[in-house]
């Protein structure tokens, strides 16, 4: 089955398609702002997490001081 189109059957398709395709480029930006900001976001967690371990260690370490400063001067 033949389909005959006309010119302006196909310059109304080519246009079309350039709406689709200029629309699925705009949709490709926003995700790959999205990717950047959700990446960048990510380091920014996994730096947190490990400044808040070593805080905690630290803490944990001065708590020990003070418990061993306090038995010291009970003695």
């Amino acid at each position: 089955m033949k389909v005959h189109r006309t010119t302006d059957e196909i310059v109304l398709l080519i246009e079309q398609h350039k709406k689709e395709i200029w629309e699925w480029k705009q949709k490709e930006s926003e995700w790959i702002k999205t990717e950047n900001a959700l990446s960048g976001t990510k380091k920014i967690v996994e730096q947190l997490s490990g400044k808040l371990v070593e805080q905690v260690r630290i803490i944990k370490q001065l708590e020990q001081e003070i418990e061993r400063l306090v038995a010291e001067n009970k003695k």
